[in-house]
């Protein structure tokens, strides 16, 4: 498995040309008139991924999965593994993460558990999240949804961009970038992860660290959006038993 690969590489290069050329986002995108966000730039016409520039913020649709439940992951993409996600997004991680460089952000690596544990690395993001009811629309920290099943309290830590990792089917000689499979923003820790927290948390389902703050989520199917960005520069105070 590999951080980089070359085919991937091309692909990433060739969206941050096309992103380089967008006048500061200022013009109205391709995508037809329905478009939520006319004035940003959508990466896909096929995915709900938007980028912001000049506010160096990615935005991402989806919809709530999972209200109430042990988690594993607080957003994954659609058709992979929304029993155990609050939030299922229409866009596949790679677009995602080719969002995130498109605004500065700097993978690292996944979490580590060859001999001593290691946990993720990479540029600190804060993740937004953003949906609207019969009063009014609200805006609130991603952390505010997951709840630390041991101590009551919401996640206390922002997640750091770990980038996931590549496999190359040895058949057929294709590399698939890995969080592709679900493990776009994650509360367990995963080798394949995007988005990690910086934390030992167990993927084991008798040791899940994380559920989903009931209280504060909206109904299941409730449209959202995602916002992502730089986390501000402070130490996050991790998670406490």
């Amino acid at each position: 498995m590999s951080a980089i690969s070359p085919p991937y590489t091309t692909a990433i290069a060739g969206c941050l040309l096309a992103i380089a050329g967008w006048p500061g986002l200022a013009i109205a995108s391709d995508s037809t008139a329905s478009d939520p966000h006319p004035t940003l730039k959508r990466l896909s016409p096929d995915a709900a991924v938007w980028i912001d520039l000049p506010g160096k913020r990615v935005v991402v649709g989806g919809r709530v999965a999972l209200a109430d439940g042990p988690i594993e992951f607080f957003a994954c993409p659609s058709k992979t593994k929304e029993h155990e996600s609050i939030v299922v997004v229409d866009a596949p991680a790679r677009l995602v993460h080719t969002a995130l460089l498109a605004i500065g952000l700097k993978p690292g690596s996944p979490a580590s558990f060859e001999g001593e544990y290691r946990p993720a690395t990479g540029d600190a993001v804060a993740i937004d999240v953003c949906w609207r009811d019969a009063e009014a629309e609200h805006c609130r920290p991603a952390r505010q949804w997951v709840r630390n099943s041991r101590t009551g309290r919401e996640l206390e830590c922002d997640w750091v961009f770990a980038g996931s990792q590549f496999w190359k089917d040895p058949s057929t000689g294709i590399e698939y970038y890995q969080a592709d499979g679900g493990d776009l923003v994650c509360v367990s820790n995963f080798p394949t992860a995007m988005l990690d927290l910086p934390i030992a948390s167990s993927q084991a389902n008798e040791a899940l660290l994380f559920d989903t703050y009931t209280e504060r989520i909206p109904p299941q199917g409730t449209p959202v959006e995602l916002i992502f960005s730089k986390a501000a520069d402070k130490p996050s105070p991790g998670e406490k038993d």
